[in-house]
């Protein structure tokens, strides 16, 4: 025995291996439940090598009737263990012991639809609250749209047109593919064409839609244009007709004194939208009874006088978010100085608040000029500024650089501001000599931003201005209509790194002609002048696209020899075939 717990504890027996000693007598169950034990203490089934050590003749043969009883009853000990731990192993495991990725499910490609403003209007008489009446626009006032819509890769345009906010058609570019009478034949070499409308006249809100073709968001873009040369509202105003959306974000609004604001919200949905406004001012948030609960019906616009909700602010932003349909939003704003007109424009939406912001198509005049109309009373706002609004809770230090012709301008002060949380903080951009400029901000903290330019250097004739709000980068074929009036450029800005910027004329004919491209260095900004027409066919449009660093670009308007002045950033293209994650449960 004394052996035989050396054993089992596992240690060498002292027997000589020659001449191994015979272990005790046991039963033949009583072995297989001690080799049991063993392979219970180990967790490997036991010692290995006393399991190979041969078992004499004479135990053999006393034990040979039980023995195999014993063995099986210890193979089914064996057997059941093993099933325990594979049944463990193989068994389902819960919910929370592994992550399963959702899985992706490709989005059917949406129509484009783009909601182009109204012409501006001027309130009739002294407005009491926040509905305004509109008094006849001036004799010279003319409003029109010059919209694109490009083809598929074979030329094949899809369904698109030009219509009424409630509905009525107003221009067809190219009928559904299901109300064709008969498929058109294939050209022999299929190219890429485009559907125009060349400066159609519009006195109403108007929308540009185009149906999706091979479940790919069709490439479609269009702008209205504005301009009068008398009147309390002579200038020139310009915006893109845009995507309608849930929550916008739109800097530069003026309610002071000879200063009008009227936001204007559009639904072109079938579901109502229930609009709720939040407003910032110089001193912080605005709260202001009336400004939630804004009813929008489908295919109608509401306006809204935005010193009835917010009065004397020289600096407000607002915020559009949306219930139910989607709107889109744009503020007509105008000056008037005394019996002088200070210019009219549409304030559109920029980018969403970000940490970093960029504008392109800056126009700076004369410095010493404008700082000697700036110092005259009630010209304050005719200087060149940039408006950063920060909605969050903690103030943000913003850089701001400004890129020009041939490099980085100083701006005064430094650059470096202090935008308090909460409310709207103005940088004065004036110093910088004349030129076209791209402009780049950045902070810790997210803003919203725009930036104000003017023309016209003499206090007592008219002058205009102009809000650009902040764009998103450049990618690959956007769409940029071009109103047919008036000097016309295309502003590109790479603040960082070298960009190469495409540009592809498109005329009324519904050509796309041959491409042009312009090296961009960095920190620098480049401006193309657009020709009137590309053999003897008026140019309506082009298509930009963008390689290498982030580039930023925009329309700016001008009037030959007259104070008017408009930018309009490129609007962001068509979106790819998208894929969403999908979780069902309950």
């Amino acid at each position: 025995m004394h052996d035989e717990i050396k054993n089992v504890n596992g240690n060498r027996p002292e027997t000589p291996p020659e001449t191994p000693a015979e272990p005790a007598q046991q039963t033949p169950a009583e072995q297989a439940a001690t080799e049991h034990g063993k392979r219970d203490r180990n967790g490997r089934g036991g010692d290995m090598r006393r399991a190979a050590a041969p078992v004499p003749a004479l135990a053999r043969l006393k034990g040979l009737s039980g023995a195999v009883g014993g063995i099986l009853a210890a193979a089914l000990l064996a057997a059941a263990g093993g099933g325990l731990v594979a049944a463990s192993a193989l068994s389902p495991q819960g919910p929370g012991s592994r992550a399963l990725e959702a899985p992706l499910t490709a989005v059917p490609a949406g129509n484009s639809v783009g909601i182009c403003p109204g012409p501006a209007r001027l309130l009739e008489g002294t407005p009491v609250g926040t509905d305004p009446q509109f008094s006849p626009e001036s004799a010279t006032a003319k409003s029109a749209v010059n919209a694109v819509v490009l083809s598929s890769s074979a030329g094949v345009l899809p369904g698109s047109r030009l219509a009424a906010l409630t509905g009525s058609p107003l221009v067809e570019l190219a009928k559904p593919a299901a109300a064709s009478a008969a498929p058109s034949p294939a050209p022999a070499a299929p190219a890429l064409r485009a559907g125009v409308v060349p400066q159609h006249p519009v006195d109403a809100v108007s929308v540009l839609s185009a149906d999706a073709q091979g479940n790919q968001q069709p490439s479609a873009g269009a702008v209205m244009s504005y301009t009068a040369a008398d009147g309390d509202l002579r200038g020139t105003a310009a915006a893109a007709c845009q995507r309608p959306a849930n929550d916008l974000w739109l800097v530069g609004a003026n309610t002071a004194v000879g200063r009008t604001a009227v936001l204007n919200l559009s639904n072109a949905s079938g579901t109502p939208a229930t609009v709720s406004l939040d407003l910032y001012g110089a001193k912080g948030p605005i709260q202001a009874s009336g400004s939630r609960g804004l009813l929008v019906a489908p295919g109608s616009t509401r306006s809204v006088i935005l010193a009835g909700l917010a009065p004397g602010q020289e600096q407000l932003s607002v915020r559009v978010r949306s219930t139910g349909g989607p709107v889109a939003a744009v503020i007509a704003q105008s000056v008037l100085r005394g019996l002088t007109a200070g210019g009219v424009d549409f304030i559109s939406p920029g980018t969403a608040p970000a940490t970093r912001q960029a504008i392109a198509g800056l126009d700076l005049q004369d410095p010493a000029a404008l700082a000697a109309l700036a110092d005259k009373p009630g010209f304050a706002d005719a200087k060149p500024a940039l408006q950063i609004t920060v909605p969050g809770a903690a103030d943000a230090v913003v850089e701001v650089k400004l890129f020009g012709r041939d490099g980085q301008k100083p701006l005064p002060g430094g650059g470096v501001v202090t935008a308090k949380a909460g409310a709207v903080t103005e940088v004065s951009l004036a110093g910088v000599p004349a030129g076209h400029y791209t402009l780049a901000a950045s902070s810790d903290v997210s803003f919203a931003a725009a930036a104000r330019v003017t023309r016209g250097l003499k206090a007592e004739e008219a002058a205009d201005f102009a809000w650009a709000p902040a764009s998103a980068r450049l990618g690959s074929q956007h769409v940029v209509p071009v109103p047919a009036t008036g000097a016309r450029f295309l502003v590109f800005g790479a603040p960082e790194g070298r960009a190469t910027i495409s540009y592809t004329p498109v005329t009324a004919d519904g050509k796309v002609r041959a491409a042009a491209t312009a090296d961009i260095a960095g920190g620098t900004t480049t401006s193309v002048k657009v020709p009137a027409d590309i053999e003897g066919s008026p140019l309506v449009g082009y298509l930009v696209s963008a390689a290498g660093g982030a580039a930023y670009g925009s329309v700016l308007l001008e009037e030959d020899n007259k104070a008017d002045v408009s930018s309009v950033p490129v609007a962001p293209g068509a979106a790819g075939q998208e894929q969403v994650p999908v979780i069902l449960g309950y």
